[in-house]
């Protein structure tokens, strides 16, 4: 096992890391911006460095600073968690000239997957359903005019190198086309320095299904069973649980299949997740993308599945074979996640950074988790996201995990900043939430609308 690992990001994902790896006997290095140096997980590292100032840039983005305290300090492997350099197959291939582990797949699978063309081409290749759309990347207006007409509209444009919901418009119909089209270009060129698109047609009303995998260095790919991502606001997730109300036994045997499949057909190394949209009328289930590294919403299911993602995630780096096999892996009871911001939903949820001057987290009980890097007195700074905390909550069955996330959220208080508290309390106390009929459509369609107008 490693002696160190340094963690190249902050926040509650960070502070996650830390924890696991020491339940592993695993000494850690913490990195931090100048606005950080009050951070939780740089107090709770065995080590910390500063690795420039406060903007992302020239502080977390920054893999010559980030490569130079790891050597510094002797680490042996470097986990990315999510966001910031996670998926970037270049800090990837200059760990591994380092000599230094890179807790996630290879630089390779990373290019082959992070660009949406190529990840579709290999899926296609591998048996798994893609949806009608450009074979190749779309640079014009009037090429993606022209496909959409022949793909047959509601289509999707997507950043071919994007993510985090960049790049990303809907179209309805060609009048609407070449400005979403111009739009969406000007946004991934500013976002990934890159401006090609492609196509799709846009499967309507849908579900967001992602199926998480775990795959080790001797071939050894199992999965951890579905997630329902339909919850979300601008491509952003902002409620997820386990398992899928919408899924059946059937259905969930081919779907997680397929993402099995999928991760085996690219020879993926380390935790992944594979993004599917589901036609709920049809039973049909299309690839979106993959992720690459350790989700978000990770803890909802290592609640169902009793699986650890990040220890498994650096056990796989160190070299040793997963710790459960498929078989092993037996699904209990139901998982829900709410993300906690602090922002203003009542202000196109516009962020809200301060001071807190009062924080009491949910606590209690069986089955509630509170992944947090906050504390009382804290300042969260301007320069990044505004996530305060996530709540997840586990109970044998629907009903109890939606009741036990209703207790939590009455209880979480946060003095001193405006957050989404509220917000995701009459989210989860919504009647067509709590009979699970929604789709991806679901919050900004209907649910937001009738929220405004209180």
């Amino acid at each position: 096992m490693f002696n160190k690992i340094l963690i190249a990001n902050r926040g509650e994902i960070a502070v996650r890391i830390i924890r696991a790896a020491r339940e592993l006997g695993v000494a850690t290095v913490a990195v931090y911006s100048e606005a950080d140096r009050d951070a939780l997980h740089v107090a709770l590292a065995d080590e910390a460095i500063c690795i420039g100032p406060a903007r992302a840039t020239e502080s977390y983005l920054n893999m010559n600073n980030i490569l130079e305290a790891a050597v510094a300090t002797g680490a042996q492997a470097i986990h990315p968690g999510f966001g910031f350099l996670s998926e970037n197959s270049k800090f990837a291939r200059l760990c591994e000239e380092m000599n230094i582990k890179f807790i996630g797949p290879s630089a390779q699978v990373m290019d082959m997957m992070g660009d949406k063309i190529n990840a579709r081409a290999e899926m296609v290749k591998a048996g798994v359903p893609v949806t009608p759309g450009s074979e190749g990347e779309v640079y014009t207006s009037e090429e993606a005019l022209t496909l959409a007409n022949r793909i047959g509209y509601p289509v999707m444009l997507k950043a071919s190198a994007g993510g985090g919901g960049k790049g990303i418009r809907k179209v309805s119909n060609a009048e609407e086309l070449v400005p979403a089209f111009e739009a969406a270009t000007a946004e991934a060129k500013a976002a990934f320095g890159n401006g090609a698109m492609f196509i799709e047609r846009m499967i309507f009303p849908a579900r967001h299904i992602e199926v998480q995998i775990l795959a080790d260095q001797h071939g050894n790919v199992i999965h951890l069973g579905e997630r329902d991502c339909s919850l979300q606001r601008n491509n952003q997730k902002v409620l997820e649980e386990s398992p899928s109300v919408a899924i059946g036994h059937t259905l969930r045997e081919r779907i997680c299949q397929a993402a099995v499949k999928a991760a085996a057909h690219v020879n993926y190394e380390n935790a992944g997740t594979i993004e599917f949209l589901l036609d709920e009328a049809s039973g049909d289930f299309f690839f979106m993308e993959m992720n690459t590294r350790v989700q978000v919403e990770h803890p909802v299911t290592e609640f169902v599945s009793g699986v650890d993602i990040v220890k498994e995630q650096i056990r796989i780096a160190d070299g040793q074979e997963l710790s459960v096999k498929q078989e092993d892996i037996e699904f209990k009871g139901h998982a829900i996640e709410c993300r906690i911001n602090a922002e203003n939903p009542k202000f196109n949820f516009a962020p809200s950074p301060g001071k807190i001057t009062n924080l009491f987290l949910p606590s209690g009980g069986v089955g509630l988790r509170v992944d947090s890097a906050m504390y009382t007195g804290y300042t969260i700074p301007p320069y990044y996201d505004s996530m305060i905390a996530k709540v997840i909550v586990h109970g044998e069955n629907r009903f109890e995990a939606l009741m036990k996330m209703q207790r939590a959220l009455l209880e979480f208080d946060v003095e001193g900043l405006t957050t989404n508290i509220d917000f995701q309390l009459e989210l989860i106390s919504d009647d067509n939430v709590i009979a699970g009929d929604y789709d991806t459509s679901f919050l900004a369609n209907t649910f937001l609308p009738e929220y405004l107008e209180k």
